[in-house]
């Protein structure tokens, strides 16, 4: 398997689930990285990410909460003081939300903008903040090719936002939120061309976390392990696509 070998790394949403999976899988890489920020709404209900930190001190928790842009400032100037000149190879936007839809009678206006908010316009403020030092690491790297490695934006999206594959309809607020990330990759990957920030959506199945409930048919260790290689392995010809974690295009 490729392994990353990015310096630094930022993951939002990382109390639980998929996000705490990613810490858990970074430092144990062959070539873990310097600095691991773990991102997430309330670190001290986070106690597994917590004990994680106090085991290996390359991992930093910080509160952020991606609805709230205040608190996404205020992580990226913790961030830059442990940086201190530094760059940030690695963002993956992680956090999300989903509410359960079985038709068009469950949706509501909240769920709507409350996961638009999350889903689509966190994500997107996450980056605008922490660009400048995702430009850094760009600059820093000190190769000219896109890889994660180097500098990217990594953002785990959904097999439901998938037009092309949707054959069942249901949850309306979870596949047009995601379906609006997916623009934003592509923004995204159109403006930072000049940089060669690499940018990609990660797709997990059906998976096995406090969102997908115990009946999914894939485990978090899974999924992510899948992550890790396919971020490994992308390059140029993949900037701003969708793949699985079992390195499969996803098609719009």
């Amino acid at each position: 398997m490729a392994s990353l070998e990015a310096k630094t790394v930022l993951i939002t949403g990382c109390s639980r689930g998929i996000g705490l999976e990613f810490v858990k899988q970074f430092v144990h890489l062959p070539t873990p990285p310097v600095h691991i920020f773990a991102t997430c709404r309330s670190p001290e209900k986070a106690s597994e990410l917590q004990q994680i930190s106090k085991d290996y001190p390359s991992v930093t928790v910080i509160g952020m909460d991606v609805a709230d842009t205040a608190t996404i400032d205020s992580a990226a100037l913790q961030v830059e003081k442990i940086l201190a000149g530094d760059g940030l190879n690695l963002l993956i936007n992680n956090a999300g939300l989903a509410v359960r839809e079985p038709s068009i009678e469950d949706v509501t206006e909240e769920n709507m903008m409350s996961l638009y908010k999350v889903n689509t316009v966190g994500p997107l403020l996450t980056v605008k903040r922490f660009l400048p030092l995702i430009r850094k690491a760009a600059q820093n790297y000190g190769k000219d090719e896109y890889s994660a490695s180097r500098a990217a934006i990594m953002s785990v999206s959904s097999k439901v936002a998938s037009i092309n594959e949707n054959k069942m309809g249901q949850y309306y607020s979870i596949r047009c939120s995601k379906v609006a990330l997916h623009m934003v990759s592509k923004n995204l990957s159109i403006e930072l061309e000049a940089d060669k920030v690499m940018v990609v959506n990660l797709h997990p199945w059906w998976v096995r976390t406090d969102m997908g409930g115990p009946n999914a048919s894939t485990t978090a260790e899974e999924c992510v392990r899948g992550f890790m290689n396919v971020m490994a392995t992308r390059t140029k010809e993949h900037n701003a696509l969708s793949y699985d974690f079992k390195g499969n295009l996803v098609p719009w």
